[in-house]
């Protein structure tokens, strides 16, 4: 298990937190707890509930939804320094993706309850985490409506209609 300098280094190594000063990642780090997954062990399936956001720390895990049967469509992969799971650690909705290890992973949590212990005993540091995952939420938005536009694009194309402005 990394130690919590270790881990405050790592988080402003990620794509998350390069812009969280030290002092702040060391009291989230100090909030994170680590779990290990073997290759091809499933950390949660989709449905299910939760309220955890992980943080890849070693190693590659699939995001896949199913889609009839036991068939999966592979979303993404996402590898060191990469997070997902956010969305419970908010609201507990249930899990959108299964998450499967594509090798042996270690993976830095954060529960609800950590959270609410970093809000109440640094809230500057809960701050800069929050700002850090609005501007990632803004960035997924953005991609999501473009891939919105896209797809609704497509439709219309197949369709036959004139897509194109007059």
């Amino acid at each position: 298990m990394a130690t919590l300098p270790e881990i405050a280094v790592f988080l402003g190594e990620t794509r998350l937190f390069p812009h969280v000063d030290l002092a702040d990642r060391e009291a989230l780090a100090a909030r994170l707890t680590e779990r290990r997954l073997r290759k091809g062990q499933i950390l949660f399936r989709d449905g299910e509930s939760g309220e955890e956001m992980f943080l890849v720390r070693e190693g590659h895990i699939v995001i896949s939804k199913p889609v009839t049967g036991g068939v999966e469509q592979v979303l993404s992969r996402a590898g060191v320094g990469d997070w997902f799971g956010e969305m419970a650690l908010f609201d507990r909705s249930p899990r959108s993706a299964t998450i499967q290890a594509e090798t042996d992973v270690a993976l830095l949590v954060l529960n609800r309850s950590s959270l609410q212990q970093l809000t109440d005993a640094n809230p500057r540091a809960a701050a800069s985490f929050f700002h850090a995952l609005v501007l990632v939420f803004i960035e997924r938005l953005r991609a999501s409506s473009e891939l919105v536009a896209e797809v609704t694009r497509w439709g219309l194309e197949a369709t036959g209609l004139d897509v194109e402005p007059r």
